[in-house]
């Protein structure tokens, strides 16, 4: 056996150059099929995490993926508002720690406006146990302060001091403005990879300020000054939702109960994790598909590496007879092709597992930094060794056809003159 392995190699040296752009070739089609499961399982964990330390999440009465998608990402209305003395008597609860309201409705050049409190800046988490980071200013203090997302500012270019004018509606373009009562950009928070990037902030009592001099979507008269504001009772009536931490977790479905049976108007209470997992089993196919993509590439670098083989094999017919002519069985010449095709396949395993780390290390940073997206450089996960062994298990199985013919020639055959 050791015989026959260093056989096999010095042939593989022999035709360095082939075998050098087989293995090149199964490298990078496993580099794509590691780095894709990486990807889809790093994605899934920082989809899973876009809002994290958060018990539940409560609303209008409306499906748990409904209530999900507004008052976390920002995508579509809630079909109801929650009425401000049902939102303090859920946050008065002694088994609630704190609240975090979300108030939505207006926007600004196409990006969501959120009105919230403080404890927004404070409580809210994502990815684990990560919060929310300034990076440059600070939160809303005035009551014309406007705290903006990541991308919110790099898109529209905007810096400390910048005026904004919020409009009613959620389009890109609308002709109800509230131009007569602009924000400035107070702070600008670090990029989170989370719909906070694409969101402007201001407080609750500056929506209610805003919209003094409106009713039904039209402004009537002029806006109120600063003085009459100052003296004026700014309590919203309503909001969209709100996040609620616990004391204890043991809590958490005895408060989700409450809510969902309460009285004064129907609410909804849902468990963020269990409403992100629903939400993204919705993107399964998206996962499939990459998947079959990566293997349809792995299966067309291993094909060329049967090509390859096949392609010698008729050159290599005097050799196969000349072993065969000092004593080399059939067996032996079948074990040469398969350890060779082996080889190659084991090299390049090894190769893309190589390359795929290293462009681990050289773009993680950037990805996290740019998509939100952290991939860990961590050794290869069950999933990720299920998926080796299917390569290798390939490579062999690819191996068995050139080394069948191979098995199939005689000696006569080998030593023949073909014209």
């Amino acid at each position: 056996m050791r015989a026959l392995l260093r056989l096999a190699w010095l042939s593989l040296a022999n035709r360095r150059f082939t075998a050098l752009l087989t293995i090149g070739t199964i490298a990078i089609s496993v580099m794509l099929l590691l780095g894709v499961e990486r990807l889809r399982q790093e994605a899934r964990s920082s989809f899973l995490r876009t809002i994290s330390g958060t018990d539940l999440i409560v609303g209008a009465r409306a499906n748990p993926v409904q209530l999900l998608l507004y008052s976390v990402f920002r995508i579509g209305d809630a079909t109801n508002n929650v009425t401000w003395p049902s939102y303090r008597m859920l946050a008065d609860d002694p088994r609630v720690a704190w609240t975090i309201p979300l108030s939505l409705g207006d926007s600004h050049r196409g990006f969501r406006v959120l009105g919230t409190s403080g404890d927004y800046f404070t409580h809210l988490r994502y990815a684990g146990d990560r919060s929310l980071q300034f990076a440059v200013g600070k939160p809303f203090d005035d009551i014309y302060d406007a705290v903006l997302g990541a991308d919110v500012a790099s898109t529209l270019g905007y810096t400390l001091g910048a005026p904004i004018v919020v409009a009613h509606g959620t389009g890109a373009r609308t002709l109800a403005a509230h131009d007569d009562q602009p924000f400035v950009v107070a702070g600008i928070l670090a990029r989170t990879g989370t719909p906070v990037d694409k969101t402007v902030h201001v407080s609750l009592a500056a929506l209610e300020a805003i919209h003094k001099n409106w009713r039904f979507g039209t402004r009537l008269g002029e806006a109120p000054s600063r003085e009459q504001l100052a003296a004026a009772d700014l309590t919203p009536r309503s909001i969209t939702a709100f996040y609620v931490g616990l004391q204890r977790k043991l809590s958490t479905f005895a408060v989700q109960r409450l809510v969902n049976e309460y009285r004064a108007e129907p609410l909804s209470a849902i468990l963020p994790g269990v409403a992100l997992q629903q939400l993204w089993s919705l993107l399964g196919g998206v996962e499939r598909a990459l998947l079959i993509t990566a293997a349809c590439v792995v299966l067309a670098g291993l094909l060329g590496m049967l090509t390859a083989v096949l392609a010698t094999l008729n050159e290599r017919r005097r050799e196969m007879a000349i072993l065969r002519s000092v004593g080399a069985r059939p067996v032996h010449v079948f074990g040469l092709l398969l350890l060779e095709a082996a080889a190659l396949t084991v090299l390049g395993v090894i190769a893309g597992l190589a390359l795929m780390y290293l462009g681990l290390f050289a773009t993680s940073d950037w990805v996290e930094t740019r998509f939100g997206v952290f991939l860990s450089p961590a050794a290869p996960g069950a999933a990720e060794w299920r998926l080796i062994g299917i390569v290798l298990g390939a490579g062999f199985a690819v191996g068995l056809l050139p080394a069948w013919l191979a098995y199939r020639r005689s000696v006569a055959d080998g030593m023949t003159v073909r014209t």
